[in-house]
């Protein structure tokens, strides 16, 4: 069953649409795959605005800002909002599936971010102490 809300966040209105969640946690959180596209798919699945709206504003009816760009092939993307704690690879590394390529905190909690498949890291689109939203592209491998 879904609901509709309208929250406001640092002065900043957002419609969000909430469903409710059984007991089965299997499609609660995303694999690897699924989040390399989380951007536009964070407003399909969870029904979330990514654009901020004034109040009395639907996020529909927003115009001055443009949409953030979907992951491309090879983009690692941030699975989280937070902070760049690190990035564990230079420019022109080989990195294989799994390899940690970066580490995020949130909330005083560390979370590594792995490399989804094998290639050479081409751009890195953030800095330590960055602060990152989630589907963020954190850098390109290819």
């Amino acid at each position: 069953m879904q609901k509709r809300f309208k929250i406001n966040v640092n002065g900043h209105a957002y419609d969000v649409v909430v469903e409710e969640v059984t007991d089965d946690a299997g499609g609660l959180y995303p694999d690897h795959e699924t989040m390399r596209g989380a951007a536009p798919l964070l407003s399909q699945v969870a029904g979330v605005s990514s654009t901020p709206t004034t109040a009395g504003q639907t996020a529909s009816g927003q115009t001055g800002a443009a949409p953030r760009a979907a992951a491309a092939p090879g983009d690692v993307v941030s699975p989280l909002a937070g902070v760049v704690h690190s990035i564990d690879v230079a420019l022109g590394s080989e990195v294989t599936p799994g390899a940690r390529v970066a580490t995020l905190e949130a909330k005083k909690t560390k979370t590594m971010v792995a490399a989804g498949i094998s290639g050479r890291v081409q751009a890195i689109a953030v800095s330590a102490g960055d602060a990152v939203e989630a589907g963020q592209c954190l850098l390109t491998i290819a």
